[in-house]
Formats: C-alpha cells, structure tokens, sequence
C-alpha cells in the first residue's frame, strides 16, 4: 500500500511541474489556507524569499522544507505571472485525550509520557507519532510481563480543523511464572541455584511478594545473581550458554529454562601487590581476605580491593583505583591474583557544604564535622562525620558527595545533603474528672530547640487539687570540645483538701528541686557526665494511705532535703539518633545523696541495647533495663516514693503503666487512723520495690506496601521483667522479700512506631503470657512523645 506521503510528494512533484519548466523569478509569495499557523512560521521555514530564482528542484525542496515542520498534511504550489502560490492544508490539533482500562500504568504517566511524544492536548497531530506511541505502551505492558495487553486508538474527527483522541487499554493479566528450569548442573542441587533467584514460580505467598511476575529486567538481575554464586565459588569458567522464555498460547504462564556450563573448580595459586602501595606493605597484607590455598571467590577478590581502595582514602589518595587481576592457569586449575594499585594524587578538601537544613544552622551541622576543610580527604573522616549527623536524630536522611572541584586534580569538595525530620514531641490535653475537676496539661520538648541544637523542654499540669512543672535546658557544646551542659527545675504541689474520692485520699508528694549536670567526651562514642541536685520533698498521708507509707514516716519523718550527686558513663554506635537498625548503646548511672541530705540512699540503673542485621531490611533489637537501689547509714532502705516501677511503654507491654512489682497493703493494721473509714476488701495499690530487671527482643522488619519507612518502625516483641522489694518493711506487704524469674510477667505482641510532626507515636498490642498475681493487664497500649 502507498503510504500518504507518497501519494503528496507525486501530487507535489505534478503540482510543480504545471509550473513550468523554465525558471521562476519571484517577485511576490502568497499562502492561501493558514489557519492557526502564523505566516511568519512558513516564511521562516520557506528558503526561498522574493527576487530568488526557483527550478523545479528548488521548489520541490521548498515544499519537503515545509513538510519537516510537521504543520501541514497537504501543501501544493501553484504560479500566478511571476507570485508563487503556497496553499497549505494545516495538520489538525487534539482538542482532548481520554484513556481507559489502565490501572497497572497510572493515567497522569501514560498523559505524561504522550506529552513528551509530541501528543497532548493542543499540539499538532500526527498519526506516525500515534502509531508509535501505541506501540511503546504495549512494550510497556510486555515489560511488566502483561503479554496480553493490548492498546487501541481512536482518532475522532472535530469541526474547526480538530480531532478528540481516545485510546482504550487493556491490560490483561500478568502472566505468572510455572516452572524455572535450570539445565548443566553437577556441583549445586537445584534447590540451590533457584534460591539465587528473585523470580520465583507461583505460591501461597506470590499474593504478597508479587515474586512469581515475570520481567525481563528481573531475569537479567537473577542470571547476574547466578553467576556471581558460581564465580564466588571458585568456578571461575562458568557460562550461561542460553536463557528461553517460553510462553503458553494463552498468554498466561512462563516456562524459564537457563542452560549453564559449570567448568572446572579453581584454587588461588598467589597473591601479589603491584604498584606504588604508599602505605607499609604488612598493612596492605592485612586486608587481603584472599590467601594462597583457597577456593577462588570474585567476592572475595572485589571485597579486598575495596578496602585497600577506603585505607588509601583514609591517607588522603581519595581518587585511588585497586583492581584485582586474575591470571588463570588452566594446567592445573589455579588463579594468581595481582592487586593493582594506582593511588593517584593525594586530594585536599576545599570547601565543605550542606544542603537541605532549612531549620538546623549550618554551625550545629559543621561542629560534628571530623573532616576538616584545608585537610587532605580522608573516606574514614567524611563517613564518620556523616554517621555524627545520622546520629543527631534531627535529620531522616543523610547523603554525602565528594566531587572534584573543576580545574584541579587533587582538590575536591564535601557535600551533605540532610533530610530534615522532626526533632521534638508536643502534647496537649483537657480533662474532667468529678473528683478532680478541670484538668489541663501539657507539654513540649524539642531537641533541636530553634535549629541550635540544644535540647529544651517545657510541662505543665493544672487540676483542682494539682499543679505541676517542669523545664530543663542543655547546651550539647557549651565548649567547643563538646563539653554539654544542662539544668533543670521542677514543681510539684497536691493539695487533697479539695480532693474527694468516696471520703478516701492516698498521700501528697510536693516537691520542688533544681539540678545541673556536666557531659565529658572521652571518645569518639562514649561520654562520662556528672550531676548534682537538690530537691526539697514534703510527704502528707491520706485518709487512706497503706501502711507501708505509715510506717516509712513514723520511721524517717515527713519533710526531706536531700542533695543528689549523679555519675554517669554512655556509649552509642548507633547509626541514627531516632529509629535505629545497627549498632548498641548502653549507659551506667549511679545516683547517691550526700553527706547534709536528710535521707541516705543510691541507685544503680543500666541500660543497654544491640541492633543484631538479619538482612538489608531486617533486625533483631535485644534490649534491658537494670536497677538496685538502697539506703545506706541512717536511712533503711529506699524511700518507697523513689522506687522503681515496671510495665507500660517502654517496659514490659500488655501491663498497666507502672503495676508490676510488690503490692501495699490496705490501712487495716496499726496505721489505720481512728474514725477514718478504710476497706479490708480494696485491691492492694502498686507499691514498687528497689530491683528492676526488664528486657526483651524484637523483630524490626519494613510494612509492605510502604515505600519511605524512614520514619516507621514495626516489630514483632516479646518483653519480660519486673519489679521486686529485697526486704519487707511491714509483714504483710504482697511481693516483698523475694527475687525470682518465676515472679516475672511476660508478653508477646506487636508494634508500630511512627516518627510524626508532633512527636514519635508509638501502638502496641500485646498478649500477656505470663501474668503474675494481682497483676493489671492492657492488651492495647498508646503513647505519644516517647522514642527508643
């Protein structure tokens, strides 16, 4: 069949030659049929002007001149005396484009893509481009392994020179892998090599992985995969001879058969340096994970060369080149491996630079800096200057660069680009109890307070019968050395004259204290600090209160003044300050009053966590949390308002906030006050005790279907622990006096973390499956404003 633009270049070469034969000289140019095509846009397209002398050959390279613009779908020429007469049939434009039937593609792509293809609303149309178009989208579709679709366009003419176009998809179905085939192997089962494989054949868990899809670029990446599982294996002449793909006459399944040749097993028979080494040579020997004896391995051999490529960065050479060589004998199957080593230039940094910190000032980002501007490029100063600021908590991301700066060969610059997140939690809320009235409460805590870095945080409570506050403050470098320093103040005050609860009140703990604390760096992950504090404590019984709180103030008095001297050790190699996936931390505290104190005690609390990698997605946390406090000199035993407490978030979960552990008992012996009404039947409250022994592991692992979990964690937990009391101060308390593992509660559950703009917001919901006696159970549980 003639196509159309055959059929317009004969009618142009006739339409020229009724021009005459002899040349033209022209003395005007008339354009009959513009529509929405200014003249100016043929002129300029037209190389012939007036007073130009035309032949047929001209004016026929005239006309093709005018039909490269893709403007016009018919142009004849016609001559008047001596004007030349260009009438011109404009192109139609598309006046719309409606798509339907697509769902695996969406429309805003397919709308996008026709749009860089020429075919949007308001250009020019051309069916070529139509074709074209329709036949890429198909080749879309077979890409995702939907062999069976198929894409129609329907061209609807419009009055006024337009057309609508409507193309209707139909996508089909994926077709799903049934069987992978690999033939020629001798040395590893076929349940070996097809677990090298992305692609998998149909199962029950396809629905989910969406692994039994066929596409040619996971193919391409699976037979990469297979021949690295030979080449790391010593089988160093392996070969993929050929790969079918077979397809049923359906459309619907793939049969994938991959025909090797395994060759012969090699050894390593050397292991050579060459070059200008630029370090000691035992250094460079050391990080040679190849050895003369073993079984080849290309990952091995990559592996080694990588980390002499990051040791002579870490002296400066930061454009070093190390390739390893292998030189194959095939007499008696052995490889000799030459690491070559080009270190290049020793490179300086110019200028480091940050991007993407619109709240945090560069001068928080630069402080963590180990890399120096001015200072030869060190690969292991640059990285950890990057882990610092992941470690910050401030950013969601953290990337760095080191391009070249233009012109020179041994100078080049550091870029950070940072993600910022949220840094701080909010909480806010209003209350109305009967007993109580108006509750108001709040609170604000932000770690990079005005994008300084330093950490503030403000809480307030307000009720009938209640009020309290809290601020604290600390300056992470409040020496350029990294010397912190934080205080913080706090108010307490109950008043339980205007509190009823069926004629009963417990007790009134008004406090108020100040308190500052000095951190000291002493490596690059751990820090000593020391506190000290003073804190005025006022205890006043309720008309109901246990007899554990009788008799502690029959003992010890009602009024304190105690002076707190705080010294504490961390360490964190975690590699982010929020939501972390590697690494541990641990810190050790211990907290005593000091001599003028009125009471006498100390605690000693631990705390510890390790990131243990399962896969690139993957880990396990192990988790604890340990404490013993006492009282020493005057004062027995541990105040019980200092004990420690055990279940919730961050504790054990599935168990109220604070529950576990020994019970009080009810006003019924020789505390009870006289004409006070008190209830032999009332549940024991939580007393707490002087150990804790809390811990847990949890499964990290990515929600499907989410593409950024940067800020998400989810988990699977199982927690354990409680709170025990190693001496009873009244015989009948519940709990006390004993220390066992059989005593402790456990859960099993899961968890979702989210890292939002108020603040972390953490959902668990945990099954008990240990639950000791009188113990209260939550299986759903909610916090806002608490990150681990």
């Amino acid at each position: 069949m003639i196509s159309s633009r055959l059929l317009c270049t004969v009618a142009l070469l006739l339409d020229i030659s009724l021009l005459q034969a002899q040349t033209l000289t022209i003395s005007d140019i008339r354009i009959n049929g513009l529509q929405r095509v200014s003249a100016g846009s043929v002129f300029g397209a037209l190389p012939l002007n007036i007073g130009d002398e035309a032949d047929a050959r001209q004016l026929a390279q005239a006309t093709r001149a005018l039909f490269k613009t893709g403007l016009f779908q018919d142009i004849q020429l016609a001559r008047q005396n001596d004007v030349l007469i260009i009438n011109v049939v404009e192109r139609p434009t598309v006046s719309s484009i409606t798509i339907e039937g697509n769902k695996a593609i969406a429309t805003d792509d397919l709308l996008k893509g026709m749009k860089q293809a020429g075919l949007g609303e308001g250009e020019v149309f051309q069916r070529a481009t139509l074709e074209g178009l329709r036949n890429e989208l198909a080749r879309q579709y077979v890409a995702q392994g939907r062999y069976s679709a198929a894409v129609e366009a329907q061209v609807v003419t419009l009055p006024r020179n337009r057309v609508e176009l409507k193309v209707t998809v139909d996508e089909g179905a994926v077709a799903a892998i049934s069987h992978i085939n690999v033939v020629g192997n001798t040395v590893f089962s076929d349940e070996e090599l097809a677990d090298q494989f992305t692609l998998k054949t149909s199962n029950w868990l396809s629905f989910f992985r969406n692994d039994d899809k066929y596409a040619r670029e996971k193919l391409s990446g699976d037979l990469e995969r297979l021949r690295s599982y030979y080449l790391d294996r010593g089988y160093i002449n392996m070969d993929i001879s050929s790969t079918q793909v077979s397809l049923t006459p359906d459309k619907k399944h793939v049969y994938i058969t991959v025909n090797i040749h395994e060759g012969s097993r090699y050894r390593v028979r050397d292991v050579t340096l060459s070059g200008d080494l630029k370090i000691p040579e035992d250094q460079v020997q050391s990080l040679l994970l190849v050895r003369k004896g073993q079984v080849f391995s290309r990952q091995l051999m990559t592996t080694s060369a990588e980390l002499i490529t990051r040791r002579l960065g870490n002296e400066g050479y930061t454009f070093a080149n190390v390739n390893g060589v292998p030189q194959v004998h095939e007499d008696d199957h052995t490889v000799s491996l030459v690491f070559a080593i080009d270190p290049g230039k020793r490179a300086y940094v110019n200028r480091i630079n940050f991007r993407g910190n619109t709240k945090t000032q560069d001068q928080v980002l630069r402080r963590e800096m180990r890399q120096m501007e001015g200072g030869w490029a060190s690969t292991f100063l640059i990285d950890q200057s990057k882990v610092r600021l992941e470690r910050l908590g401030f950013f969601k991301e953290v990337n760095v660069e080191t391009p070249p700066v233009p012109g020179t060969d041994d100078q080049l610059d550091v870029n950070y680009s940072v993600e910022e997140q949220s840094s701080g939690s909010i909480t806010a809320s209003v209350g109305f109890a009967q007993s109580a009235g108006l509750i108001l409460s709040g609170s604000i805590s932000q770690r990079n307070f005005l994008g300084t870095g330093n950490y503030a945080s403000l809480g307030l409570t307000r009720s009938t019968y209640q009020s309290k506050y809290n601020i604290g403050f600390t300056d992470p470098y409040f020496t350029r050395d990294g010397v912190s320093l934080g205080y913080n103040g706090f108010y307490s005050k109950t008043d339980y004259n205007n509190y009823y609860d069926n004629g009963r009140s417990y007790y009134a703990l008004n406090s108020f204290g100040v308190g500052a604390k000095i951190g000291y760096p002493i490596s690059e992950t751990s820090r000593l600090s020391v506190g000290l504090a003073a804190q005025r404590d006022s205890l006043e019984p309720g008309t109901y209160s246990a007899d554990e709180i009788h008799e502690f103030i029959a003992r010890e008095g009602q009024a304190f003044t105690n002076y707190k001297a705080e010294l504490g050790w961390s360490e964190s190699t975690l590699n982010k300050g929020i939501l972390a996936t590697r690494g541990h931390s641990q810190s050790l505290n211990m907290t005593v009053t000091v001599p003028g104190s009125d009471l006498s005690f100390y605690k000693l609390d631990y705390a510890g966590q390790t990131f243990v990698p399962l896969s690139a997605t993957t880990a396990l946390r192990l988790h604890t949390k340990l404490g013993y406090a006492n009282g020493y000199g005057s004062t027995d035993g541990l105040p019980f308002y200092e004990n420690y407490t055990a279940g919730g978030e961050g504790s054990v979960r599935g168990f109220k906030s604070g529950t576990l552990g020994p019970r009080s008992t009810p006003a019924t012996g020789a505390y009870a006050r006289q004409g006070q009404a008190y209830y032999t039947d009332r549940d024991r409250d939580t007393l707490g005790g002087n150990v804790l022994i809390t811990g847990g592991m949890e499964y990290l692992f990515p929600i499907p279907f989410v593409k950024d979990t940067k800020s998400l964690r989810t988990s699977v937990f199982w927690d354990v622990g409680s709170v025990y009391a190693d001496k009873c101060f009244v015989n009948t308390t519940q709990g006390c006096g004993t220390i066992g593992l059989g005593q402790m509660a456990s859960s099993v559950g899961v968890g979702v973390t989210w890292y939002s703009a108020l603040g972390p917001l953490s959902f668990n919901l945990a099954y008990p499956i240990r639950t000791p006696e009188n113990a209260d159970t939550q299986i759903f549980q909610f916090s806002l404003g608490q990150s681990f």
